[in-house]
């Protein structure tokens, strides 16, 4: 639905993505990579590419750089040498990781950087990339968030612009300036911890980014995989409105439309049972229906873009509860087939017009977050689209022609992969 603040319309080529690609197809050193295609989602996509890599344990950490922080038990944490920094006027303890360069086949336009981690207390991570083009050019560090998993202390936020040299920030995107792109980029995470603090230490356990390069029109219709192929299947998911928040919480959007993605993210985390004591969502007033929502908008609130429809700060929260979390971008909706052929749900970025797609509860949405939790056998797609008015009308079949084409024009393919740690398909196996 639509934020208060919707993102910029991108400035370089249209969003949509031909490649599949999710989690890894290789591991080296501790980084899983994916940068996978088969032959004919490349010839119906053209020129397009995906590549996905992810860092999450001591080896992979440890090819980096570690300055004034240490591995323990396969995450970063703040050693006992830290330099120290200030932000807010409030001066803090701070280490850094910073990855090896990446680079890329391609020149890629687009990058979302995606991460887990756990800040106690009043500390928080800073996640700040840079680039460099074809000519070996390098940018600034741009910093894409400051994020902590509370509120008390400090308010998670994105920088939108820093539009001085090779690329700027939109929202959660990093965005190339110029149409080749960059063909490689450094990943840099700081922890801070408030200066003479007891608390423990903020850990990342992981950290990864997405980069893409867009062709110019939107693909055909995906054939249905293998989902469809078996007969369809479609997952328990719990069903909840985003409607029936309208008006809840001001400060965190307001519900109602503005609450999509911590609905959709909310469902997900009730399939695997991974909901947040209650004792979390105490705060939330006793009238208030599915209050777990209500606090997740809280946990993800973007105090900069003023709206809860970040996607890293999403699957950020969500990686506080389960083992698995993070952004990406899917080819097509038979990659998506693949993960619920998995028994994992995706959550999906899309947006639509009048008449685009039929059996919505919303006539047009600018900007929509929903879960895919299953396909018919004849390809179409089932969700739970929060969008509804009530919880129990949150189930519908949608044409999959429409809704892939609203994915991929909207957003590229970006999606939530949410898991409990089960096998999941890898490489090109997506396609």
């Amino acid at each position: 639905m639509p934020s208060p603040l919707p993102r910029l319309a991108p400035t370089l080529l249209a969003l949509v993505l031909p490649l599949a690609l999710l989690t890894p197809a290789a591991s080296l050193a501790g980084t899983t990579a994916a940068t996978a295609a088969d032959g004919a989602t490349a010839a119906r996509a053209g020129t397009a590419k995906i590549s996905y890599r992810q860092t999450d344990d001591g080896v992979g950490f440890r090819a980096g750089r570690l300055s004034g922080t240490r591995t323990a038990r396969g995450a970063v944490v703040l050693d006992e040498r830290t330099s120290s920094t200030r932000l807010g006027g409030t001066r803090y303890d701070v280490g850094r990781w910073i990855s090896p360069w990446e680079s890329t086949a391609f020149g890629f336009t687009e990058l979302i950087a995606s991460w887990r981690a756990r800040t106690p207390g009043d500390s928080l991570v800073v996640v700040q990339v840079r680039g460099r083009d074809a000519d070996g050019a390098t940018s600034s560090w741009d910093t894409l968030a400051r994020w902590t998993s509370g509120d008390r202390h400090v308010l998670r936020t994105t920088l939108s612009g820093q539009a001085d040299d090779l690329a700027s920030v939109n929202v959660d995107t990093w965005v190339a300036r110029e149409d080749a792109g960059l063909r490689g980029y450094q990943l840099r995470v700081s922890l801070l911890r408030r200066a003479g603090a007891r608390t423990a230490s903020p850990r990342l356990s992981t950290v990864g980014a997405v980069v893409s390069r867009q062709p110019a029109s939107t693909p055909a219709t995906s054939a249905p995989g293998v989902v469809a192929r078996a007969g369809g299947r479609v997952l328990r998911v719990p069903r909840y409105s985003q409607m029936i928040h309208e008006g809840d919480y001001p400060q965190y959007g307001g519900g109602g439309e503005s609450w999509c993605s911590p609905t959709s993210t909310s469902m997900v985390l009730s399939y695997y049972d991974a909901l947040p004591h209650a004792r979390q969502w105490s705060w939330v007033a006793d009238d208030h229906r599915n209050p777990w929502v209500d606090d997740t908008a809280r946990r993800v609130y973007d105090h900069g873009y003023r709206g809860a429809g970040n996607w890293p700060f999403n699957t950020a929260y969500a990686g506080l509860h389960t083992r698995e979390s993070y952004v990406t971008r899917l080819a097509d909706l038979r990659a998506a087939e693949r993960l619920v052929a998995a028994g994992v749900p995706v959550v999906i970025s899309i947006a639509f017009g009048a008449g685009e797609l039929d059996g919505a509860p919303i006539s047009a949405s600018n900007g929509h977050l929903l879960v895919v939790v299953g396909f018919r056998a004849d390809g179409d797609v089932v969700v739970n689209d929060p969008a509804a008015a009530r919880n129990k009308g949150v189930r519908r079949t949608y044409d999959r022609g429409q809704l892939e084409r609203a994915w991929l024009e909207a957003s590229g393919g970006t999606a939530y992969v949410i898991s409990d740690g089960r096998a999941m398909p890898r490489g090109a196996s997506f396609a």
